[in-house]
C-alpha cells in the first residue's frame, strides 16, 4: 500500500520529473503535468489524495489551479510551492484554499513529510464524512461496537464463549468495558432469561461482602432484622457477575472458591447448605498471576475463575474505533439532550486518534458527552474538548539520529521499550511478557535491571 497518489504540477519538466523520482522512493504514487489545464483535467477524471502546485506557471496559475480545485474537489487538499521569501503570495495561497505551502530551493524530505499530513488530513475528512453510516453498519455484540482488528478477534471469541458454561475471568484496563462484555456474555448464553446479577467486589469490606454474596439468616448478626437472599440466591439459573475480584479479600476468597466447588452456600449465622445454579463470570484490572505469585490471592481460585480468560483492547489500541465510538455517544446524547449535534469535526477527530485515553472508553463517554453540552455548534470543535486533549502530544520512541555518538546503547533501547510496552499494557506484567515475547520472569528480571 502507498502512501498516497500524489498529482505535481510544474510547468518545468525537470522538476515534476525529480519530485515524480524522489516520491517514488518514499512510497508514494506520483503523477505529474506540466500545465494547470492538463492537471485539472486528470484530477476531475482519476482519483489522487493530494496535489502539488507551483505558483508561476503560464496560463492559468498555481492559485486559480488552488481555487478551481477547491470549488470543485474539495477533498483533495493542495500543497503550493513558493520561492523562498514570497510570503504574501503564500498566504494568498492558503486564502485560496491551499492546505500548507512549501519553499523553493525545495526540501524534498520537508515535503514529504507535509504530504503525509496532508493524505492523512483528507482521509481523516473521509472518515469524518462516514462515520454515522459506519456507526449503523459496525459490528456489535451486545451494547459493544468496534470495527477494529482487536474488537473483531474479541467479538468471535465471544460468541464461542457465550455458548458454554465455563467460568470467564475478563481482564483489561479500568473503564474498558469488561461489565459491558459480561453483559453481552449474559445476554447471548442459555440463560439469557434468567437474571445477571453484578457486584464490585473493592466497594464492600469483607463482612459486608460476605452477608452480600450468600445472604444472612434472621438474628445473625445485631442488625440482621430479618433473612435476606444473597447475591447467588438472586441470580439462581442466571449469571452472577464479581467485578473487581482480585480485590476479594484473603478470608473471602475459600468461602467463594467452596461456593463454586461444590455449587452450594451458607448464608451467615445458618447451619443448612442451600444449593445454587449459577454461571460465574469475573473481571479485574490487576494482575492476577503477580498476586498469585505474592500470596495476595489464592491459586485455587485463580485457577477456578480462569477456565477462560478474554482480555479488553484498551481503547488506544482500537485504531479508529474512537472516532466510531465518539460518533455513537454524539448521536445519543445529542437525542437526549434534544441537541443539534450531529458529529465530529476533522480537527475534532485528530485530537481524539492522538491521545492515549488513559480513562479507556468511560472517558471518552465523558468527554464527548460534556462537549455534546458544551458546544454551540453542529460539530464538535476543538475548543469543546477539555484543554489537557486539545494539547495532548503523541509520544514515540526515537531510536537517534544518522551521528553514530548519538546513538543509544541496546540495552537503553531495550529498557525504554520495556517501559513503553508496560505502559500500552496498563502495568499488566503478563500481558506485557506476551508482547514483549518473553517469560514473567524474565520480564520481571528486566524490570529490576531498570
Amino acid at each position: 500500500m502507498t502512501h498516497g497518489r500524489v498529482l505535481v504540477v510544474d510547468d518545468e519538466a525537470s522538476m515534476c520529473e525529480l519530485l515524480e523520482a524522489d516520491l517514488r522512493l518514499r512510497g508514494f504514487d506520483v503523477a505529474w503535468r506540466t500545465s494547470a489545464e492538463e492537471a485539472f483535467t486528470l484530477l476531475r477524471g482519476e482519483s489522487f489524495d493530494c496535489v502539488v502546485t507551483d505558483l508561476n506557471m503560464p496560463g492559468v496559475n498555481g492559485i486559480e489551479l488552488c481555487e478551481r480545485i477547491v470549488a470543485h474537489r474539495p477533498d483533495v487538499p493542495v500543497i503550493v510551492m513558493t520561492a523562498f521569501g514570497s510570503m504574501e503570495t503564500a498566504i494568498a495561497a492558503i486564502r485560496a484554499g491551499a492546505y500548507d505551502f512549501v519553499t523553493k530551493p525545495l526540501e524534498t524530505q520537508m515535503l514529504a513529510l507535509t504530504l503525509e499530513r496532508s493524505v492523512r488530513h483528507r482521509r481523516l475528512q473521509e472518515e469524518v464524512k462516514l462515520l454515522s453510516e459506519v456507526v449503523k453498519q459496525a459490528r456489535q455484540f451486545g451494547d459493544i461496537l468496534g470495527e477494529s482488528l482487536p474488537m473483531q478477534q474479541l467479538f468471535d471469541q465471544l460468541a464461542r464463549v457465550a455458548e458454554s458454561e465455563a467460568a470467564v475471568l475478563i481482564t483489561g484496563e479500568s473503564g474498558s468495558g469488561k461489565e459491558l462484555v459480561a453483559q453481552a456474555i449474559h445476554s447471548q448464553s442459555s440463560r439469557r432469561e434468567k437474571p445477571f446479577v453484578a457486584v464490585n467486589c473493592a466497594a464492600l469490606p469483607g463482612n459486608l461482602l460476605e452477608s452480600e454474596l450468600f445472604g444472612h439468616v434472621e438474628g445473625a448478626f445485631t442488625d440482621a432484622r430479618e433473612a435476606r437472599k444473597g447475591l447467588f440466591q438472586q441470580a439462581q439459573c442466571g449469571t452472577l457477575f464479581l467485578d473487581e475480584v482480585g480485590e476479594l479479600p484473603l478470608a473471602m476468597q475459600p468461602k467463594l472458591l467452596r461456593a463454586l466447588e461444590e455449587n452450594t452456600i451458607r448464608p451467615i449465622g445458618s447451619d443448612q447448605e442451600t444449593p445454587i445454579d449459577v454461571r460465574i463470570l469475573t473481571a479485574t484490572n490487576r494482575d492476577l498471576e503477580s498476586a498469585v505469585e505474592e500470596s495476595r490471592f489464592r491459586q485455587d481460585l485463580y485457577y477456578r475463575i480462569n477456565v477462560i480468560q478474554l482480555a479488553i483492547p484498551p481503547l488506544r489500541a482500537r485504531g479508529t474505533d474512537i472516532l466510531l465510538l465518539a460518533q455513537h455517544f454524539v448521536e445519543g446524547f445529542a437525542a437526549k439532550s434534544q441537541r443539534q449535534v450531529t458529529g465530529l469535526s476533522e480537527p475534532v477527530a485528530e485530537r481524539l486518534l492522538n491521545y492515549s485515553w488513559p480513562g479507556n472508553v468511560r472517558e471518552l463517554r465523558n468527554v464527548i458527552e460534556r462537549a455534546v453540552a458544551l458546544t454551540g455548534t453542529e460539530k464538535l470543535s476543538v475548543e469543546d474538548l477539555p484543554e489537557k486533549i486539545q494539547e495532548h502530544r503523541g509520544s514515540h520512541i526515537v531510536l537517534g539520529g544518522e551521528n553514530p555518538a548519538e546513538l543509544p546503547r541496546l540495552e537503553d533501547v531495550e529498557q525504554r521499550y520495556i517501559r513503553h510496552v508496560m505502559e500500552a499494557a496498563g502495568g499488566n506484567k503478563t500481558l506485557a511478557a506476551k508482547i514483549l515475547g518473553v517469560d514473567r520472569k524474565t520480564l520481571r528480571r528486566k524490570l529490576k535491571e531498570d
